[in-house]
């Protein structure tokens, strides 16, 4: 009989849901909830070990979370106004700011990497290895297709 695509997507949102609500569980235990989109300030603390900083424009950001421009800017709002991050001119170019991590947020990107790691064991457990090589190749030829997709739609 099989699985229908529309029982597939369903299982995607439902994962998708799942993984996101165990996530925030997590950060509210750990007092990060405050940290709006954890994977930003993942991102910018190994963007700031790059001495160019190149990925701290937002919109690279933007393009990196798969998110618009204007949610990264209001993410780096709240993450300024909260102490986890500052803002200062690009050295190459004034009229640009770079994104640099406070102390208070590469702590919390600790926090929030303990975090990840925690809810991914929670989410694998009981996998074989060989279980979870297969699982990766499947999400790697879906992230391929759906990329793939997303080239299309802007030629």
């Amino acid at each position: 009989m099989g699985v229908s695509f529309h029982e597939m997507e369903l299982l995607s949102r439902s994962l998708h849901n799942a993984h996101r609500s165990a996530v925030q569980a997590e950060l509210h235990a750990e007092g990060l909830e405050k940290v709006g989109h954890p994977m930003l300030v993942s991102i910018l603390q190994s963007a700031g070990e790059d001495p160019e900083g190149q990925c701290q424009a937002q919109r690279e950001l933007a393009d990196l979370l798969h998110i618009s421009p204007a949610a990264v800017a209001n993410s780096l709002k709240c993450l300024e106004r909260d102490g986890y991050v500052r803002r200062e001119p690009w050295p190459k170019d004034a009229r640009r700011n770079r994104v640099i991590l406070t102390e208070q947020g590469a702590d919390a990107v600790e926090g929030c990497r303990k975090v990840f790691r925690r809810v991914a064991a929670r989410m694998l457990d009981g996998f074989t290895p060989e279980e979870l090589e297969q699982l990766a190749q499947f999400q790697r030829r879906i992230l391929d297709n759906l990329t793939r997709l997303d080239s299309h739609k802007k030629e």
